[in-house]
């Protein structure tokens, strides 16, 4: 009887989560925190580091937390976008922020042995620093089996290594101060696995493990550990996709009708997990959040459905788009080069 009540308690839990999440465009958590937990503006004067700030989901976390005066280091490669967000972020602020409280750094997050220098910089500028967000990063779309494994490798480097590297330097500094935040935006990828990007998927469940583990080292410290987990969203992340090719970008691209969360509400969604020290947020326009839920807690029920509706609807779910006319579209980019 007693194990009757516990599975009833599941199958009821379970229901009342989908249903709930089917309602928001996050997990349960973070959609309770952004209508009743801290706001962003609690961050004001707070001095946050991000990477891939020049556009996409950076860009926009950059903006979301202008708004409420929060102090920027604006981190990537293109220092002209760099400085078209630093205005824009200005501009945000209304005010609350001057010219010299949003640092342009230019800088290659591959080029590991730089991060040292960089992050010096970013603390001799404000002398301090509060949260890291490592943002930067690529996706991909390839056929498992066609992957080269030079592929892997940049991948790794770029989506996992590099901000280990990163991350690590922010710790000693955090250790040294006594208390920081560390944050990656990763991806729902990195919760449950995706069709058509292999290597990108490894790396975000990469992710997951180095950083899952050090929120456990960490959890009797005055250190925070945040994943930032979306699902798709409206950026130009598709445009420099890899693919199965070493040295190849997709150069695909969303379309309005695509079935995305938009950049700017990814954003806001990030500032608030942040603000909120949560410890891992899943972001998503529905089905994709409970569909999450559903292949985490119920696997069988996830392996009974895929069965029915195919590996292709899921990618179709996934990038609103068909996925044998993406691999086509692969193909012929290898058949040109």
């Amino acid at each position: 009887m007693f194990f009757t009540i516990i599975g009833a308690g599941v199958i009821v839990y379970g229901i009342f989560y989908t249903v709930v999440t089917s309602l928001l465009d996050s997990d349960l958590y973070l959609g309770f925190l952004d209508k009743f937990g801290k706001s962003p503006r609690k961050l004001k004067g707070k001095v946050v580091f991000i990477t891939g700030a020049s556009s996409g989901i950076g860009e926009h976390t950059a903006y979301a937390l202008a708004k409420h005066g929060v102090k920027l280091v604006l981190a990537a490669r293109r220092q002209n976008e760099l400085q078209r967000v630093k205005a824009q972020c200005l501009a945000l602020s209304g005010g609350q922020l001057e010219d010299k409280d949003v640092l342009v750094l230019p800088m290659d997050v591959l080029d590991v042995s730089s991060h040292q220098m960089h992050f010096d910089r970013a603390v001799r500028h404000f002398g301090t620093l509060d949260i890291l967000v490592n943002n930067a990063g690529r996706s991909q779309r390839a056929a498992w089996e066609q992957i080269d494994l030079d592929v892997d490798k940049q991948l790794f480097d770029l989506n996992v290594f590099s901000v280990v590297n990163l991350t690590r330097i922010a710790l000693h500094y955090f250790n040294t101060k006594g208390e920081g935040h560390v944050a990656v935006v990763s991806s729902l990828a990195g919760v449950i696995g995706a069709p058509y990007s292999g290597s990108y998927t490894g790396a975000k469940h990469a992710i997951h493990g180095y950083f899952n583990s050090l929120r456990l080292e960490k959890s009797s410290n005055n250190i925070h550990v945040t994943l930032l987990c979306p699902g798709p969203v409206f950026t130009n992340f598709l445009q420099e996709a890899f693919t199965e090719k070493s040295g190849q970008k997709l150069h695909g691209s969303t379309q309005p009708t695509d079935k995305r969360m938009t950049a700017e509400r990814c954003g806001h969604l990030n500032a608030v997990a942040l603000t909120n020290k949560v410890s891992e947020a899943w972001i998503g326009k529905f089905p994709v959040v409970p569909v999450t839920y559903v292949s985490v807690y119920f696997p069988i029920l996830t392996k009974l459905t895929l069965k029915l509706i195919g590996t292709d609807r899921l990618f179709k779910l996934r990038d609103s788009k068909d996925p044998v006319e993406i691999i086509k579209g692969i193909k012929k980019l290898i058949l040109q080069v």
